[in-house]
């Protein structure tokens, strides 16, 4: 999966996005009333940005028979952004930000390193936000991420490069109570 992963590889990059990961987009979505996700895998990260407030008009997956990366529907979509957490394999994670950031601003978790490679260099132009997140854990029943994660969005309109945003500082998610069996 990543650099320092002992976790075997998933088909098709398929890591579902977990809410901590969602949770530092929010306040980077004002104006952002509608959104497109192309490459959803089970839907959660669509339920995360939906419970911002803004409403996915347009979801597909590989898995489902979409490809984002010639889906017709999603090239005549009108929305305000792209959410997704894309593949990250640059052969096809590069094509689809050069796709993505023509139809619309678009935001991508990558990994925090991305910006550093010499394969994203064209792109980092047309970057106009970095907004770190930490490390994510993308296993139930393990602990800690291994490496740092971001969001980046891309505009092809834009050509300043990247406004680097600090981290934020969130509370700790609460800790459920597990069920007490009656006796």
């Amino acid at each position: 999966m990543g650099l320092y992963s002992d976790f075997p590889r998933k088909k098709h990059d398929e890591y579902l996005t977990p809410f901590e990961a969602a949770r530092p987009l929010k306040a980077f979505l004002t104006g952002v009333r509608t959104f497109m996700e192309p490459c959803c895998g089970d839907g959660r990260l669509i339920r995360h940005i939906e419970g911002f407030g803004p409403l996915c008009i347009y979801s597909g997956d590989i898995q489902t028979g979409t490809d984002a990366l010639t889906d017709k529907v999603l090239a005549r979509t009108t929305a305000d952004a792209i959410i997704t957490n894309p593949p990250y394999t640059k052969e096809l994670l590069l094509p689809m930000i050069a796709r993505f950031s023509e139809i619309a601003p678009t935001w991508l978790l990558l990994e925090a390193n991305f910006k550093y490679n010499l394969y994203a260099a064209p792109f980092i132009p047309m970057c106009t936000d970095i907004v770190p997140i930490g490390r994510v854990v993308w296993f139930e029943g393990t602990d800690e991420g291994k490496q740092n994660y971001a969001w980046y969005r891309f505009h092809s309109q834009h050509t300043r490069g990247p406004t680097f945003h600090p981290a934020q500082k969130f509370p700790p998610k609460p800790r459920q109570k597990k069920a007490v069996a009656a006796a």
